[in-house]
């Protein structure tokens, strides 16, 4: 078995960059024991805005301009709807707050995301007696259905194997290289906080920040937003919630804790009035990286071996763009922007 690329890792990176093989005709194999879970469990929030210090995020419009096409064309091509558009309404604490909202708006950044208008709380499931902010241009992406989709995808074509990639049994030739029976020109690892147990790729200052999510069932809260305060709170099918996030950097497991969800309930408590019951509760490993920007290139001495990784705790923003520059740097020699080219730590 010969192919232009393997990929090792089922993730949202390997969907984006394997889509970019697809789409350009290029053969390729996906190999993935599926441990890793931090698409799987993640929000799929969507958002140009730091919500905290109402602060564009990074490269927002140029981010968010090439997602929303790639999720649709994913939605068309797997026949199920991943794409849930839906504006985010950030909870504001003080008169304070509100009008830093107002001065953020004026900002060339925040313009085309930040509504000016103040929205009144007219909900009495809701905490909010300052109102909300709302940002355009935000949703969910259903990343759980997507990689699960995909995966099922893949295997109807023959492209994915699904087993432990075994590093020491990778071998480099003139070719390319070669991985028990298969031969590829180049491999992908895209193996989120894995990386770790990677020889090649162990060297990058890949931190890994444990997430949790709790899912609730509340049938008379009836958001039709996403509402943020410390938390997100995002509407999901059959009055079903998932809230979140938790931020942990010590614990490397996916287990979820109880310790997480405390932390979760509290929270949630302060923002919302009325009866829930927590129906699931999940943990992931995000792939964050020390500069807050993602790892992407090719080895130094390894030549026909790249990288697709650190996109963080805005994956499903950045994964699509991340994919795209990786895919024109070794096909087209674009050279990739410093900031996300591995080449920073070595």
């Amino acid at each position: 078995m010969k192919y232009d690329y393997i990929l090792v890792g089922s993730g949202l990176a390997s969907i984006m960059f394997a889509e970019q093989l697809r789409l350009h005709k290029k053969s390729f194999l996906v190999i993935s024991n599926r441990s890793q879970q931090a698409s799987v469990v993640a929000s799929g929030l969507y958002n140009p805005v730091v919500l905290k210090r109402f602060t564009a995020t990074w490269n927002a419009a140029i981010h968010l301009e090439k997602a929303i096409p790639k999720y649709a064309g994913l939605e068309q091509l797997l026949g199920l709807k991943l794409d849930y558009v839906l504006p985010i309404h950030r909870v504001f604490n003080s008169v304070k707050e509100q009008n830093n909202w107002f001065l953020a708006c004026d900002k060339p950044l925040l313009t085309k995301f930040l509504n000016p208008e103040l929205l009144n709380n007219t909900n009495p499931s809701i905490k909010a007696p300052f109102g909300f902010g709302a940002v355009n241009h935000t949703g969910r992406i259903d990343t759980q259905s997507l990689i699960e989709s995909y995966r099922e995808f893949l295997l109807k074509r023959n492209q994915f194997i699904e087993e432990t990639f075994e590093y020491n049994d990778l071998i480099e030739s003139t070719e390319g290289v070669e991985y028990h029976s298969i031969k590829a020109q180049r491999i992908v690892f895209t193996e989120g906080f894995g990386i770790h147990k990677n020889p090649y790729f162990k060297y990058l200052p890949l931190e890994g920040t444990k997430g949790e999510l709790i899912t609730i069932q509340a049938p008379t809260l009836k958001l039709e937003s996403i509402l943020k305060s410390s938390i997100f709170v995002i509407p999901m099918e059959e009055d079903r919630y998932l809230v979140g996030s938790t931020y942990e950097w010590t614990d490397k497991t996916n287990s979820p804790t109880q310790e997480a969800k405390t932390e979760l309930l509290e929270k949630l408590e302060r923002l919302i009035d009325c009866e829930f019951e927590v129906v699931d509760q999940r943990a992931g490993i995000r792939p964050t990286v020390v500069d807050r920007r993602p790892l992407v290139g090719q080895h130094s001495n390894h030549k026909s071996m790249y990288v697709l990784n650190g996109l963080g705790t805005r994956g499903v923003l950045v994964a699509p763009a991340m994919a795209e520059a990786l895919y024109n740097s070794i096909e087209n020699d674009t050279p990739l922007p410093e900031e996300i080219d591995i080449n920073r730590f070595n």
